[in-house]
């Protein structure tokens, strides 16, 4: 395994604004294969586009660049536009052509910015909107049939815009008590409860979607002999139910291991590599940037065929990576002036002048 091509499998983030000298000489030899941009990495239209070209002109090979941009308080682009409504708003809302439109107008924004991946749409379940597990405003439905029909209208348009779409949280993480943010949430459904239930938007909507995001919970009836062992770190969640169950060949990531659902439980040596041994692709890590390199090593202590297999499935993934638009303010200009019409239509005017509050109450996903 040439350990030059180890950083393909590293999804990090960006200390700042732009890439000082001394980031972009780290990057330069790293060589991850993504970033995942935040607040911190936000100031100003030009400002963005341009962080995003100097991160692909770092990049041998063509970067995933990515972002949370769900809708409501999960809209990093609100920093510098207007606010998107949230998913729940639009499933309230009950109008596919809305749904639509969000998705047509996300891939807009982001494909001007420079993005091509979009680390949505959300496919849990909201049994309570109201329960503090940092989903709330995020869900497409309170029941499976509901999610499939309201996340696959926005799968399709997201991509239908060039930009590349990433379900999460697998297997599902609707049922969490508990916020993977700061704490390992652990769900006891059972397994034919899980597959009735949180599996059934994966089982349908696999085939139109470019990644997964395994999450940071356990669930007994996959892992019963593991104790608290998260699902992300898991190989009879990653491979044996995605992969060999549901047939996804498709691309397979962590979400942050920064969580304090993976700080608490696991060594960082044992987060990177049983990430990937359990048939992960990507291992994010977005905050401890002083870490990646370390990730990086780490990586050589997994067995070469699984590496081998984690980068194919990223190359064959990067292949449908869409290039950027042309960068006019103008352009920009009237995509944020149909998102806050798309804000209007959903909330009405009223409503719709009440933004989220960004103040990391509910969630640290907030302020990320």
């Amino acid at each position: 395994m040439d350990s030059k091509r180890l950083g393909q499998l590293l999804l990090t983030g960006v200390p700042g604004l732009e890439l000082d000298t001394e980031t972009a000489a780290r990057l330069k030899k790293l060589q991850p294969g993504g970033f995942i941009l935040f607040g911190r990495n936000i100031k100003s239209p030009e400002q963005l586009r341009k962080l995003c070209d100097d991160l692909r002109d770092i990049s041998d090979i063509e970067p995933f660049i990515t972002i949370d941009q769900e809708g409501g308080r999960v809209s990093r682009l609100r920093l510098i536009g207007d606010e998107p409504p949230n998913a729940q708003s639009l499933r309230d809302k009950g109008d596919p052509a809305l749904i639509r439109q969000h998705g047509k107008l996300t891939a807009e924004v982001l494909r001007f910015f420079g993005f091509n991946l979009d680390l949505c749409p959300v496919l849990d379940i909201s049994y309570d909107d109201a329960a503090d597990n940092s989903l709330k405003g995020r869900t497409y439905g309170k029941n499976a049939q509901q999610v499939i029909t309201n996340a696959g209208i926005f799968n399709a348009a997201l991509r239908k815009g060039g930009i590349l779409s990433c379900g999460k949280h697998f297997p599902g993480y609707g049922p969490a008590e508990c916020d993977p943010h700061e704490f390992l949430p652990v769900i006891t459904k059972s397994r034919a409860d899980l597959e009735r239930d949180e599996l059934m938007p994966y089982s349908a909507l696999l085939p139109e979607l470019d990644s997964v995001m395994t999450c940071h919970s356990n669930y007994t009836a996959f892992d019963p002999d593991r104790g608290r062992w998260p699902a992300s770190l898991s190989h009879n969640i990653v491979t044996k139910l995605l992969r060999d169950q549901m047939g996804f060949e498709g691309l397979a990531m962590t979400d942050d291991l920064d969580m304090g659902a993976i700080l608490n439980e696991v060594t960082f040596e044992q987060a990177i590599q049983e990430a990937v041994r359990a048939g992960n692709d990507l291992v994010m890590i977005c905050h401890r940037l002083e870490m990646v390199e370390l990730a990086r090593e780490h990586l050589e202590g997994v067995e070469s065929p699984i590496l081998h297999d984690a980068l194919l499935r990223i190359e064959k993934t990067k292949k449908r990576l869409q290039p950027p638009t042309q960068f006019d303010l103008d352009i920009f200009r009237r995509i944020n002036a149909d998102i806050w019409q798309l804000r209007v239509d959903v909330l009405g005017d009223k409503a719709a002048r009440n933004l989220s509050v960004e103040d990391g109450k509910r969630s640290p996903v907030e302020l990320y």
